[in-house]
Order: structure tokens, then C-alpha cells, then sequence
């Protein structure tokens, strides 16, 4: 008994020296690296103050919280459970906004994400360098364009009073188009420009992937006679897949968001069938009408569902050795 003792106490303190040594050097590395731990700071502080803070909201989704209650007055809400989920749920529209929702965002994801990854391979082929350079400042100018101004160069250019497209179409013998108000192309207008908006901007990090590859690689591609498309197909997006992997992962956690902004500034009535999605309908039920219980337990429910994906997505890539988030 005395030796096995003497083990275990061995075994303690070689493992409190390693603990003890293991310590010591991490905070040598965060003395050494100060100076990045201080820049890290305000992306932290911002995370905590505007993300996590206001998770203790959450509860309002079980309470009946009146409009302009406070602190207090909302802590001593009653508790009402899964009462509005249910209300939401059973609500008449819910199939339909659920149908809006996914099919809009949907078509984005499957329309809008491969679309940055081609405008990149095929901008990162032109060795032109100002041609190149213009492309890329002309693609990335209308991420920087407010929603709201968007909103009015859209109406203003698909108008059928005046509208520049409607114009063209009726120069060419055509019948001017409603496009705002129609069904059968409202959704088009809003998947449309919305990747126009963001293919400039999404493109930059797979042009920053591409350029990362070994040029070496094409050298020898070439050399054994390999032609453009075999190249792009054998080296540049096997290279720049895991990055591709990584953005698709994070892009379905936002299936449920289906553009907010832009369908309230470019929607009206005639287009529900179509073109109402769950947040305009929270909008309209939480904000307008001020049930705010209502409204933050339907977010909730949107959090949940994008936590779910996120989570099998990221999965799904580990199982087929891809790289993933965590």
C-alpha cells in the first residue's frame, strides 16, 4: 500500500508541474502577443454587449409582456409557456410564410452562392490588370449602396410609369410589365438584385483563397498539357474548397432569412401569395401591432432552426473530410 502511495503521490505532483509549466507558458504567449490580444478586445466586448446581453430577452418569448413595460413590470409578467409558439404555428398564414421563406431564401442560396465563386475563377483569368481592376471596383460598388437606395433605383428603373426596362419593352412590341405586383415576378426581382448586390463583395474571399494556390501547380498543369477548364476543374476548386465548405455551412444557418429589408421596401399586398415571409409578418404582428412576446418568440424559433442547420451542415462536412467551423 506504502509503494502505491508513493505512485499516486508521484503521479500528483508530476501532474500539477505539468499544469503548473503548461500555465506559465500560456501566459507567456499572451504576454508576448499582448498587443493582438488588445486588438481582439472590441470584437469581443461588441459580442457580448449586443449577442449575448440580449439573450436574457429570450424569456419575453414565455411571457405576456405588455407594450412599454419595463424591467421590472417584464420580470413579473406572467408566464404563459409555449403560448405564442402555438399561436404561430396555428396561425393561417404559417404555411404560407414558411413556403415564402424557404423557397426565397432557398433560391438565393442556391443562385446566389456558387454565383461569387465563378465571378472570382473567371476574374481571377483576366490578366488584364485595369480591365481587372475596374471589374472588381464596378462588382464590390453596389454592396456599399443602402438597401433603401436600392429599393428606389428598383422601382424606379421597373416602373411601368416611365420605368427604363418597361420603356425597352415596349419599344419591342411588348406590354409593360408590372413587376412589383405581379406574382409570377416578384420573386425573380428579388433573388436577381439581391445577388447583383452582393457578388463583387461575396467574391473577395475566394479571389484571396485563389490567389493562396501554389502557382507552381499550374505550371506543371500546363506543361503536361492541361488546358483552362482542367485546370479551374483539377487545381483551383479542389484548393479552394474548404473555404467553399465553410461559407456554405454558414449561408444555410441563414436559410430562414429571406432578405427582411428588401422585401418590406419592395412588397405590397398583391404580392403576399408570393412575397410575404416570416419577418414581414412578425413586423407587421410584432412591431405595428406591438405584440412583442409574440414577435421575439417567432426570432427564437428562427434561432433554433439556424442552430440545428449549422449544426448538421457542419457535420455533414466533417463526415466527407471536409473542412469545417469547429
Amino acid at each position: 500500500m506504502k509503494a502505491l502511495d508513493r505512485i499516486v503521490s508521484a503521479i500528483q505532483k508530476q501532474t500539477y508541474k505539468f499544469s503548473k509549466n503548461n500555465f506559465q507558458r500560456k501566459i507567456g504567449l499572451i504576454k508576448k502577443n499582448r498587443l493582438y490580444y488588445l486588438l481582439i478586445i472590441p470584437g469581443i466586448l461588441f459580442f457580448i454587449l449586443f449577442k449575448y446581453v440580449p439573450m436574457y430577452g429570450i424569456i419575453i418569448a414565455f411571457k405576456e409582456v405588455m407594450p412599454f413595460d419595463g424591467i421590472k413590470e417584464m420580470l413579473a409578467a406572467p408566464w404563459v409557456g409555449l403560448k405564442h409558439f402555438e399561436t404561430f404555428f396555428n396561425s393561417y398564414y404559417f404555411p404560407q410564410l414558411m413556403r415564402n421563406t424557404i423557397v426565397i431564401s432557398g433560391l438565393k442560396l442556391l443562385i446566389g452562392f456558387p454565383a461569387p465563386v465563378i465571378f472570382a475563377i473567371l476574374l481571377n483569368e483576366v490578366r488584364h490588370t485595369m480591365f481587372k481592376r475596374t471589374i472588381q471596383t464596378i462588382s464590390y460598388m453596389p454592396h456599399f449602396i443602402s438597401m433603401v437606395v436600392l429599393a428606389g433605383l428598383i422601382v424606379t428603373l421597373l416602373t411601368t410609369d416611365g420605368g427604363l426596362v418597361n420603356n425597352l419593352i415596349v419599344k419591342l412590341g411588348g406590354s409593360p410589365i408590372y413587376f412589383l405586383g405581379d406574382n409570377k415576378y416578384f420573386r425573380g426581382v428579388l433573388i436577381l438584385s439581391s445577388v447583383w448586390k452582393d457578388l463583387g463583395w461575396n467574391a473577395i474571399i475566394y479571389l484571396a483563397a485563389i490567389t493562396s494556390v501554389d502557382p507552381q501547380l499550374f505550371e506543371a498543369a500546363r506543361v503536361d498539357g492541361a488546358g483552362k477548364f482542367r485546370q479551374i476543374w483539377n487545381i483551383t476548386l479542389p484548393s479552394i474548397s474548404n473555404i467553399v465548405v465553410i461559407m456554405l455551412i454558414l449561408s444555410i444557418g441563414n436559410i430562414l432569412e429571406a432578405g427582411f429589408e428588401q422585401v418590406l421596401l419592395l412588397y405590397s399586398q398583391p404580392v403576399y401569395e408570393t412575397g410575404d415571409i416570416i419577418d414581414t409578418f412578425v413586423y407587421r404582428r410584432g412591431i405595428q401591432q406591438m405584440d412583442y412576446s409574440f414577435a421575439t418568440a417567432v426570432g427564437f424559433f428562427k434561432s433554433a432552426i439556424a442552430f440545428v442547420l449549422v449544426i448538421a451542415a457542419n457535420t455533414i462536412a466533417k463526415k466527407f473530410g471536409k473542412e469545417s467551423i469547429w
